[in-house]
Formats: C-alpha cells, structure tokens, sequence
C-alpha cells in the first residue's frame, strides 16, 4: 500500500570522495545561545569584524542584532554564485603541521582532496568536513587558517566544519579514529548502559572537544533502528528498540547542542530519515547492488518515533539515507529525493525549519581506478548532473553532501529553471545557523586551550569508565566470573599479552592454562565487488564458519574458557555460547577494560541493544522492519547478567 503524506504547500516550492556517509565531570551542559534581540545600539559597539571590507558596520557585522536581521541584511548582499556555493559541503584536509596546501608529502585521501581555499575561492564553498585528521594542535592551527582563508573573500563568510563520530573505541568507515579526542564504548555501548545522563555527559563532553578545535556541526547521531541485523551500519546505532534510541537521541542532541543552538553548542545533523534500518537483506545503499529498502512487516512509522525524539530536542538538521522508500510514496525514487518524504512528511508534518542536507554523493559519479561509483541517485538514475540537483532541491533538501557542484545551481537559476527565491530559502536555513553558532563574530580558536582541552584527564577517564559499564554479560556458568586476578595461568588470544601479564601469568600452550581468554568480532563476508569502499562494509552473514570456527571450538573443549565478542552487528553464536564458560559482549573497549571486568575490577553494566538470533535461518526468516523479531532467539533485546 502507498502511503500519501500531507502535500499542501508543495505545489509552492518553486565527488571527488571516496568515503562516505561514512573540564566537565557531569551531565551538566553549559550553553550560551546567539541573542535574538538588541542587546545594545550600533554605535554603541566599538569592535566589529569588518566583513565585507567597507569600512562601516553593516547589520550582519553587528552582533547585537537580532539573527534574522542579520540574515536578510546578508542575503540581500550574495550572489547567485555566492548562495550556490553555500548549499555544498565536501571534504577537505588539514596537514600534519597544521598547513591547508598541498606539498610534495601530501599523501592518501588528503592528495585527492582539493584545498579548502581552492574550494573557497573557485567554488565560493564555506562548509566542509574532515575524515582524516592531525593532532590537536594541527587541527586547530589548520582550522584558523581555513577561516583566515574565508575572512579574505567578498563577504567574509566563516566556514562551517562537520564531522563524523569521533570519540568512540573503535575506528571505522563511519567513525573516526579518537585521535586526541576521549575515547568512549560507541553508541551501541551507550545504549547498552541505558543512562540518559551518562549520554549526555558523553555528548557535552565531546561538544567541549569539538568546539575547542574548531569542529561545529556533527554528522550524528545516527538513529536508524537495527531492525535488520545483517545491516552493515548498526554500529553507529543505538540498537533495534525505538524507545531506547529516542531516549538516548535527545540527550544526545542536548548534550552536543544545548537546550538552545548558540556560540558554544555543535550544531547536530541526525541522521538518516526516515530510518536507514530496513535494509533488503542487509546490503546497504550506498552501493547500486542495493537500492531500496522494504518493510515487509508494514512498519514504516515505528522508524519515524527516534526522530520524533530528535525534533523534541530541536536537531538543527536532519540527512536522509540514500535507498528508495520501496512503496511507501507515489514515487519510488531516494529519499533525498522524494518530496513527498521532505516536503510532505519533514516539512508539512512534522514542521521542521532547520537543514536538510543530503547523504554524500548524490549527483556525480567518482571513478576509482579499479571500478565507478555511481552517484546514489537511485530510481532517477537517468537525470543528467543538474536534473538531480533540481530534483532534490525541489524536494525540499537545502544542501548537497559529498559534493562540489555549485555551478549547476547557478546554471538552474540562470535558465529559469530554479526561482532564486527558493535558492533563498536554503540559505537563509544555512546562515541562519552559522549566526546562531556564532561564526561571524569569532570564529577562530586557542590553539592552547584546544590542547588543553583535548587533554583533559576527567575527559579520558570518562570515555574508559564507558566501556567498562557497557560490558554486557551473556554467560557465567557456576559464576565463574570475576576471575581472581594474580594466581591464574592465563592462555590469551587476540589480546595484548602485555596487558594480560598484570591479571595473571601468560602461557604460549592452551594446555598449560587454567583459564583461557579470547577476544573475537562479530563475523562478515564481503559482497562480490569491484568497489574497494563497499569490500571494508561489514555485510553478510553473521555466524562463524570453516576453519575460523573449528579453531574456537577446539579451544573452548581444551581449556576454559571466557570469551568476549565485539558486537558491530549482533552475532549467531550458539555454539560459541554452550562451550563458553563466560561470555560477554563488547561495544568497543581496550583489553585493559574487558580484562577490568573479567577479573572484577569493574562490573558489567550492560544490556544487550538487540536480539542474538539463534541461526542464520532465524536471521533470514525475520522482517527487515521489524525489532525483536527472529524465531527463538539466543538472547533477547534487553538481556545482561550481573555478577552476584
């Protein structure tokens, strides 16, 4: 059945990259929100960032203006040219000395990447994001030096910097290696622990982190539902329970933003509406193997309550995923776009003013050497570059990710075939937010204090004490946990023998232990394909097989044994469990913290986000849209022990 979402007013709405999307001690958030009223009168001002180089002080130079002054004052001010520039954001690079020009040593995706002042200058472009990135002080002096670059153009616009996660455990296609950054169990993990005040410590602690170099718009949280467990991108998540994320979104959203966006807050684009979670058999869309997702158990709505939560929270932006809504709308095309999805359902219903900006690579195709990316433009795949763009911009969307474009919007609007009007309304939702985040009255950093502030002992502490409460236990079996630290000879497999030393004494034999430890992943099988991105997505099955799994098996009949799974995706395991002598799971977590918790130095918290399906036919007979949903699962949603 197609579902019709309310359309009045629509009728009125006139990559170069190679990865995609892809001193606090409490939950207290301390936010300062943009002012929206004259504090005092313009000549009363005696500094001003003199923007546009005029020698007086214009309405959006004046920060005791209110914000949509400032906006319309501005607005009245850009080109075509400059607007157009505005409605793109792609990647960019700092150096590892804190430089933004290529040099000779200028290496890996930072080579493929143009420079932010080439962007800034040739594409009139003030948003970007990082995926690599330096220390903390490089960061911080590049990031200066990026707005240093847009302070020099006509107008003196600031950029905006977005990010990916990064102040989680692991590092992955989606999330960043913490470099510098406290390093917390993932969001996965923050579910497991279930405590809304504990997320939104995370969350301010990591706005503090981000602020302080320069990082003012996150590309998360990610709330799509794990309802399809084969999913690659559950790791991002906060499990399969709509109720659960919606909790864990908004103190998330308030952590990073505050109760109102200002100078101090991250701006949060949450992502992937209307939930990314029911994927056909778990291949993902950024690849044209999979383009559309189903819901086989007519469940569309329940994935909308996380981002009802969002709006609640006031999210300044939301992303939508890249597959088609397969037969919920009139039109089977993406969500991006589908106006019935942005305008109809974002915008009619549930009123929402703030960006909407694309999933990255919806326009151009990127040619890896060894094979083409096709652009995500799934179900409208025959548009020419600048058709997709009208098309999405008609939709409802106000900014493209991934890509470098601008010219196309110029061209539209030149041709008639896009009101410069409705460019308007895309960039007033964009300036906006820089005004609110306070871009145009400072928007540099203390490299000092960012080093400062990213060095922060509290800070790291917090991020390890998550990873041990998110310790999930699945098994103790004669509650042989915690195991008594000192005396036991340990045998340690994928564990730093090092770190084991402090818990007991490491043998090299299996035989000679009295108690084995062994750290696994959660399996995967990469699709048959050229692409090398989609080779690193972990899809397929999720249960151990051949030789792998013999050799675990082995080890559980020879010795005891405890076990501890990484769960990116929720693991079939069976065999895993019966011969285990203890089993837990991890949300991302140092050897030292799952061996704090084996050995009773600190106690599992957890409780488990999702199902563990009993078999793959479980897996495969279960809804892609539905939570908690497989036959006889091995555990089920919301299971943890806790030591006695």
């Amino acid at each position: 059945m197609k579902r019709k979402f309310p359309n009045q007013f629509i009728n009125k709405l006139p990559l170069a990259l190679l990865l995609a999307g892809m001193a606090c001690n409490s939950s207290q958030v301390t936010t300062d929100s943009t002012s929206t009223s004259t504090s005092a009168p313009a000549t009363a001002i005696a500094n001003y960032r003199d923007l546009n180089k005029n020698g007086s002080m214009d309405v959006y130079e004046d920060s005791s203006q209110p914000v949509e002054a400032r906006v319309n004052d501005l607005l009245a001010q850009m080109t075509v040219e400059e607007k157009a520039g505005m409605m793109f954001i792609n990647g960019t690079f700092i150096n590892e000395d804190g430089t933004i020009e290529k040099t000779p040593e200028t290496r890996g995706m930072a080579a493929r990447l143009p420079t932010a002042g080439e962007s800034i200058s040739s594409k009139m472009m003030n948003h970007f994001n990082f995926w690599e990135a330096p220390g903390t002080r490089a960061l911080a002096t590049g990031y200066n030096a990026i707005q240093k670059a847009a302070e020099n153009t006509r107008l003196g616009i600031p950029v905006t910097i977005a990010s990916d996660p990064r102040n989680h455990f692991s590092e992955s296609i989606f999330s960043m290696a913490a470099v510098g950054f406290s390093q917390w169990c993932e969001t996965l993990g923050l579910a497991a622990i279930g405590d809304e005040a504990l997320t939104r410590q995370f969350a301010d602690i990591a706005r503090q982190e981000y602020v302080a170099v320069g990082l003012r718009e996150a590309l998360h949280p990610q709330v799509d539902l794990a309802t399809e467990p084969r999913w690659a991108r559950i790791s991002g998540t906060f499990g399969e329970d709509a109720q659960l994320t919606a909790r864990m979104a908004k103190a998330y959203i308030l952590g990073f933003q505050g109760e109102t966006l200002g100078p101090n807050s991250v701006a949060c684009m949450t992502k992937h509406f209307t939930g990314g979670g029911p994927q056909k058999e778990g291949l993902d869309p950024h690849f044209e193997f999979q383009k559309g997702q189903v819901y086989p158990g007519n469940n569309f709505d329940y994935h909308l309550i996380p981002f009802e939560a969002a709006f609640e929270a006031n999210t300044a932006a939301i992303m939508p995923y890249y597959g088609v809504p397969t037969d919920q709308t009139e039109e089977n095309v993406a969500f991006a776009y589908n106006k019935a999805i942005i305008t109809g359902l974002l915008r009619n219903k549930y009123k929402f003013d703030g960006v909407v900006c694309t999933d990255w690579g919806l326009i151009t195709d990127v040619n890896m050497g060894v094979a083409v990316w096709p652009a995500r433009a799934w179900g409208v795949e025959h548009l020419s570059e600048e058709d997709r763009v009208k098309k999405i911009i008609d939709a409802g969307v106000d900014q493209f990710g991934g890509e470098s474009v601008p010219e196309l919007v110029v061209k539209l609007v030149n041709d008639g075939k896009l009101t410069e009007t409705r460019i308007d309304e895309s960039v007033r939702r964009l300036l906006r937010q820089k005004f609110q985040l306070g871009l145009f009255d400072n928007p540099y950093v203390d490299v000092e204090n960012a080093v400062k502030v990213l060095s922060n002992p509290a800070f790291k502490a917090a991020g390890e004490a998550s990873q041990r409460r998110a310790m999930t236990l699945l098994k103790n079996e004669n509650n042989v946990l915690p195991l008594q630290q000192g005396n036991l000879k340990l045998y340690v497999k994928n564990i730093d023998p090092k770190v084991a030393a402090l818990y007991g004494t490491v043998v090299e034999n299996p035989k000679e232990a009295d108690m084995a430890i062994i750290r696994l992943n959660t399996p995967w099988y990469p699709v048959e394909t050229k692409n090398p991105f989609a080779l690193s997505f972990h899809h397929g099955d999720l249960d151990f097989k051949g030789k792998e799994k013999e050799e675990i098996l082995q080890l559980l009949k020879t010795v005891p044994t405890i076990v501890d799974i990484n769960l990116d995706r929720p693991a079939v395991i069976p065999e895993i469990s019966q011969y285990a002598k203890g089993l837990f799971a991890d949300f991302g977590a140092s050897d030292a913290a799952v061996l704090d918790v084996i050995f009773g130095k600190a106690k599992p918290e957890g409780n488990l986000p999702f199902e563990l399906p009993s078999s793959m036919e479980a897996v495969r007979n279960q809804k892609e849209d539905l939570p908690y949903d497989s036959k006889d699962p091995l555990y089920k949603f919301g299971f943890g022990l806790r030591y006695e």
